[in-house]
């Protein structure tokens, strides 16, 4: 399944109509997830410090899409060609003719995903003005077709624990874990990795982070996975943290009881118009009871979709409620350098009267 055109044109419309309601100008797009959310064009730039395109989203309806030679074959078959405008080395003296042909003066823009040298060179070809969280605040609430990806997802990562937790053996590393991750993901269909899997063994594991090394796994240790695929190019998150052997320790017993006792209180809650903050709070109630709380050191979770995290963050400071169509991780921790830490965590639709645990 893939998103249909029908869907990416609405998308631009819907954006069409935030620009009209505001008074803006033309919006320039330039952040890779938001051009493809709004295109289906290039989900990733090249590489960090290039770019495999922008688009223009008019006002009145006339949208292009601007790229390099490299990408010319690549645009035309999404995009009518005639709006396609390819640009070369030199970039910002072929955009002043652009800009000229198609008067374009001024341009809207998010400050937060243009660097300072392309604000510089803008400036010398047209009036910029700044506005967040445009097409991000569109992208927090999830269509249907991207639910249905994300259930796939979803689902392929749950296969993928099931085929990996056999394989946790001691006296196999972190990285081949990791690494056999990736291969299960790929070979069960997954066009690639949401993020580098996480594999912690014993201590690492107390690294919400932690990148999988040469520690071999234990009997009688945790290790802790984080992993997500992308499927059909919107992405899983999932971690679950398994004891080594046949016997868990208490101690191992008890902080996963505690952590899924709340991450469970959190999840209850989860409904239309609840302050997302609360949901936070919830959990860190239920490590407080147990005087653990100290050991919580990250927010609950995060939005998920073209990116592993986007908005809204579950934290405790975060603005707003939830709303339906949100999808979210709850994913509450406990970690103590000297042993180990237990995260799990589960993607969560939150749905027009209640939630879904996907």
């Amino acid at each position: 399944m893939t998103i249909s055109a029908a869907t990416y044109e609405k998308r631009r419309e819907n954006v069409r109509k935030r620009l009209n309601d505001r008074g803006l100008p033309p919006l320039l797009v330039n952040f890779a997830a938001n051009r493809y959310y709004l295109s289906g064009f290039e989900l990733h730039d090249s590489q960090c410090n290039e770019t495999s395109g922008w688009l223009i989203i008019c006002p009145d309806g006339k949208d292009f899409l601007l790229t390099d030679p490299r990408y010319f074959d690549a645009a035309r078959r999404i995009w009518n060609e005639d709006d396609v405008f390819i640009y070369s080395g030199r970039k910002f003296d072929a955009l002043k003719g652009f800009f000229k042909s198609n008067s374009i003066s001024s341009l809207a823009y998010d400050p937060k995903s243009i660097n300072i040298f392309e604000h510089e060179k803008l400036t010398e070809l047209c009036e910029l003005k700044p506005v967040s969280g445009l097409i991000e605040e569109l992208r927090l609430i999830k269509d249907d077709e991207e639910i249905r990806l994300m259930e796939e997802s979803c689902a392929l990562n749950h296969k993928v624990y099931e085929l990996i937790e056999p394989k946790l053996q001691e006296g196999r590393t972190e990285a081949e874990i990791s690494w056999e991750i990736e291969q299960l993901f790929r070979n069960n269909g997954a066009s690639g990795l949401s993020f580098p899997s996480i594999v912690g063994v014993g201590p690492n594991a107390a690294l919400p982070h932690a990148c999988p090394g040469d520690t071999k796994l234990r009997e009688g240790e945790l290790i802790l996975i984080d992993m997500g695929c992308r499927l059909g190019d919107y992405c899983s998150d999932q971690t679950r943290t398994f004891y080594i052997g046949d016997n868990p320790s208490e101690r191992f017993l008890t902080v996963r009881s505690q952590v899924q006792e709340a991450q469970m209180a959190a999840i209850n809650i989860l409904r239309p118009g609840l302050p997302i903050q609360h949901a936070y709070h919830t959990a860190k109630a239920v490590f407080e009871k147990y005087g653990v709380d100290k050991y919580f050191t990250h927010s609950l979770g995060h939005g998920v979709g073209l990116e592993t995290h986007e908005q809204p963050s579950i934290s405790p400071i975060a603005k707003g409620e939830l709303r339906p169509g949100m999808i979210v991780t709850v994913e509450p921790g406990l970690y103590y350098p000297d042993w180990g830490g237990i995260r799990w965590e589960h993607m969560v639709l939150i749905t027009e009267d209640g939630h879904k645990v996907l």
